[in-house]
């Protein structure tokens, strides 16, 4: 009875954790303290010198616990990562990765050395090998929770760098393990080499694994709500088999979710949602167990040496190593110093801290106690820190995409459709539409608490709620479209609608102003006359008639003939929506010129320049 008692103990104990720190975050958000630094003081006042007296010091439940939530977090950073991205990025972030982490680690252990004064070249290089890479989760949390969006090639490098550089961070642990309780005796080749097997077994069953998940997800009738399940539990089979034949685990991981994030698949909406909720788990167990592991006693012996070595890393270390990686690739000086502060540390030094001891390493609560001080130093002043230097560098501006409520729909035999709901805001793009793009369909409309169809809504309005049916890969379009029109002004904005052209200006010239490579019969032809012979009736307000790579729409008729028509240059609203920031800004100083033509057209035709 009493080792059941126990295990109904320990059930309550960890639930009772796991919802404090929940409602805690709440408090956390609120007043901006990094939320991952509650969890690591819940677990402190539990363990054996806090109110709770709990006595936890089981190394073999940490890795165990640290390798199933690594491979959990490491999927979603696959799964969350569009190849679109990649773009610019991957150079500059696999260098990062790799050459990056292995420099901080050498600069990490040149302190480590420097500082403790028994500890061996290869224990120093051990000791930066475990606090070398950064923790993904907690960067885009606080990034998140600040309403922030990070200039896109920044974005891209941080992402990627953060999802591939922790199987970089584990091998150099493993190894130098090796390393030290070996005598520092295996040839530097023998790294290399097991370093390139590790590498390619990753990379190869991570993908087969990847595309093994995306081809059962679309051919197995699963019942409802086991989609996600059975992706989570192939992302650590995933793993857990890499492992055993020799390969780097998280990184065959990261790759299965990279492959299933680019591939049409069911239920994809509802896997993302589930792993929202599964990766904040994992962190709060991970840091928990941290906390839970610590004990303050001992601690303090460490702090000194532990925060310096964390300034070192966090303003030395770190930097250099960043610096080193992006400077051939055009970073400037702003960029290159925000992806260097952004390197927070988290859960897989705690994951990684453990290894020493397992493996049986003479006076491994070193490693243990330093890696506590470096996390709690990282989430205490880079964590607290990192929206206001967004800001003031001008890396991260203002979020203007909505709150989206992606909904799947499931109709069997294809994976191409699902819903998405978005609230439509006062200066939102599509509201300048005179149509939606043809890859999307509105389905209904929630206006003053009353849901109406396309037909009753009569066309968008500020204040609605609307559901967009559209296929998966051209939701961040949609995103954009239905995002506000920031630092766009007046006729720019309302030109995103349509471009105003006089019923008597030649359809010839305006084919040439705007490069439109339309079929045009008579060289003399005016845009009524266009309207009339290529419609079969006769023209009415709202008619709308192709015209090379845009769309002629009559707005004003009078006596059958089309006197004020709208161009709408769909190819260039298309380009703005999907567009990089820096494209962004071409198009629209493209769209400034041409509402310049459009102005110079009217004046020809009509003889004065028009209203705005």
């Amino acid at each position: 009875m009493a080792s059941i008692d126990l295990v109904h103990t320990v059930l309550l104990v960890g639930a009772a954790l796991v919802m404090a720190g929940i409602f805690s975050s709440l408090v956390a958000t609120r007043f901006g303290v990094p939320l991952l630094l509650v969890f690591l003081v819940l677990g402190m006042l539990a363990g054996e010198d806090g109110p709770g007296g709990l006595k936890f010091d089981d190394y073999k439940t940490t890795y165990l616990v640290g390798s199933l939530a690594l491979s959990v977090i490491l999927f979603d950073g696959g799964l969350r990562t569009k190849l679109a991205v990649f773009r610019g990025a991957l150079a500059p972030s696999l260098l990062l990765a790799t050459v990056g982490v292995v420099a901080t680690a050498a600069l990490t252990g040149a302190a480590a050395w420097g500082l403790f004064k028994t500890m061996a070249p290869m224990e120093a290089f051990l000791l930066g090998g475990i606090v070398a890479s950064t923790d993904a989760a907690a960067v885009f949390f606080l990034l998140r929770s600040g309403g922030l969006r990070l200039e896109p090639r920044v974005g891209a490098v941080l992402e990627i760098e953060s999802g591939t550089n922790d199987p970089v961070a584990v091998f150099l642990t493993i190894v130098l393990t090796e390393l030290v309780l070996a005598g520092q005796t295996t040839p530097a080749w023998s790294v290399l080499g097991r370093l390139a097997e590790q590498g390619a077994i990753g990379a190869a069953l991570g993908t087969l694994g990847g595309f093994a998940i995306v081809w059962l997800l679309n051919r197995v009738d699963m019942p409802g709500g086991l989609h996600p399940l059975f992706v989570v539990a192939a992302a650590l089979t995933i793993y857990a088999a890499t492992a055993l034949v020799g390969g780097s685990g998280l990184l065959a991981v990261y790759l299965a979710g990279l492959v299933v994030a680019n591939r049409p698949v069911r239920a994809y909406p509802t896997i993302v949602g589930f792993h929202d909720a599964a990766t904040w788990l994992c962190q709060i167990v991970m840091f928990l167990v941290l906390g839970l592991l610590v004990t303050p006693t001992t601690l303090w012996s460490y702090a000194l040496p532990g925060l310096l070595i964390a300034a070192m890393l966090t303003f030395v270390a770190r930097p250099l190593a960043v610096w080193l990686c992006l400077a051939p690739f055009g970073f400037g000086a702003k960029e290159t110093f925000f992806v260097s502060w952004v390197g927070l540390r988290g859960a897989v030094s705690i994951f990684l801290a453990a290894i020493p001891t397992l493996a049986g390493v003479p006076d491994s609560a070193i490693f243990f106690n330093v890696a506590f001080f470096v996390v709690l130093f990282s989430l205490i002043v880079q964590g607290s820190t990192i929206n206001p230097l967004a800001r003031r560098l001008g890396i991260a501006l203002k979020r203007t995409t909505p709150s989206v409520s992606r909904t799947e729909i499931d109709i069997p035999g294809q994976v191409d459709r699902e819903m998405a709901g978005y609230p439509i805001v006062a200066d939102s793009l599509v509201l300048g539409l005179s149509r939606l793009p043809p890859w999307t369909r509105l389905v209904m409309v929630v206006r003053d608490g009353e849901i109406l169809g396309p037909e009753q809504a009569g066309g968008l309005k500020a204040g609605d709620y609307a559901y967009f049916l559209t296929p998966p890969d051209r939701v961040p379009r949609l995103d954009r479209l239905l995002g506000e029109a920031a630092g766009m002004k007046g006729r720019t904005v309302a030109m995103f609608g349509e471009l105003p052209i006089n019923g008597d200006a030649k359809v010839a010239e305006i084919g040439a102003l705007y490069g439109l490579d339309a079929a045009i019969d008579d060289p003399a032809q005016t845009v009524a006359e266009y309207f009339e012979v290529h419609r079969k009736s006769a023209p009415q307000t709202g008619h709308r008639l192709p015209f090379g790579r845009a769309m002629l729409i009559a707005r004003t008729v009078e006596d059958g003939k089309v006197v004020r028509a709208g161009l709408q240059l769909e190819e260039l609203i298309e380009s703005f929506v999907a567009g990089t920031a820096p494209q962004r800004t071409r198009i629209k100083a493209m769209l400034e010129t041409a509402v310049d033509k459009a102005v110079t057209l009217f004046e020809r035709a009509v003889g004065k320049k028009p209203r705005d």
